[in-house]
């Protein structure tokens, strides 16, 4: 739940073009996230006819409080972030993945990490292909994964605080708003990808004293990692000249293998757990 007094999180979701994982996204979000929730599908002119009939037809039946807008030329990624955030001032803002699949209590849990320090920035879930918050294993896309109802009450029973991620990561996020602006938002200029633009938020926010933290009772999917954009890596390398290091003594070091492993225990005893099951039957 959010602080007392605190509104609710806004979640604000960047429209794909990929009509199939925009459906399967909007499906979980709506099964997973509290009725009245606020919700902003922004769209960046990526969806066709049929995307938009879909939206328009979730949009006439979903228990959330949700709107849609559409830009009329698209954008690079980040300057569309950039963009919406701004709009949203300082408000807590959730951005999800267009492909992303949150598990039920996924917004609650991550905005009780901010209730729990008020020097949270960014706050991250598990995911199957969260990179640096992956689970079952560091650094790996898995597949075959529990049903999200299961994985989500394991993820609920683990007591652990949230722990030092090197940089929020782009699947899903939580983003006190004025944080960000103090940091100065988004750099739309210097980079052209979300996943690369949230990295260099990230590591100003923590500069100036800010936490980004993973929250381990949250776990929201996906079936492909993010990709940066075109010279994205040497334009933050540039800047960051230590992050190639950093980012690859956490991978090796995987200061979070304890928290995994906790996860996994919570899972085998989680009430009506089934046998695995393939999530993305297409997958390869």
């Amino acid at each position: 739940m959010s602080p007392a007094g605190a509104p609710t999180p806004i979640v604000l979701l960047p429209v794909g073009s990929d009509e199939g994982a925009l459906d399967a996204c909007l499906a979980a979000l709506d099964a997973g996230t509290p009725p009245g929730t606020r919700v902003w599908l922004a769209d960046n002119a990526q969806s066709g006819p049929r995307g938009i009939d879909l939206i328009e037809s979730w949009l006439a039946r979903t228990r959330l409080q949700a709107g849609y807008t559409r830009r009329t030329a698209p954008v690079a990624e980040a300057a569309h972030l950039a963009e919406a955030l701004r709009a949203c001032g300082d408000s807590v803002v959730a951005v999800l993945s267009p492909d992303a699949r949150p598990t039920p209590g996924w917004l609650g849990a991550l905005a009780d990490c901010f209730r729990h320090d008020p020097k949270i920035a960014t706050a991250t879930p598990w995911c199957n292909a969260g990179e640096t918050a992956a689970w079952p294993r560091i650094g790996e896309i898995e597949t075959n994964l529990p049903a999200p109802a299961p994985l989500a009450e394991a993820c609920a029973r683990l007591a652990a605080r949230a722990s030092e991620l090197p940089a929020a990561v782009a699947h899903a996020v939580l983003l006190r708003g004025s944080a960000c602006a103090a940091a100065g938002g988004l750099d739309a200029a210097s980079f052209h990808s979300w996943p690369v633009a949230l990295i260099d938020l990230s590591l100003r926010l923590a500069g100036l004293g800010w936490r980004n933290v993973l929250c381990p009772s949250a776990f929201v999917l996906r079936e492909v990692e993010s990709v940066p954009g075109a010279g994205d890596m040497d334009a933050l390398a540039a800047r960051w000249p230590n992050w190639n290091a950093r980012i690859a003594t956490f991978l090796m070091d995987d200061p979070l293998r304890a928290l995994r492993e906790q996860l996994h225990a919570a899972l085998a005893v989680a009430p009506g757990q089934s046998p695995q099951l393939d999530l993305f039957p297409d997958a390869t």
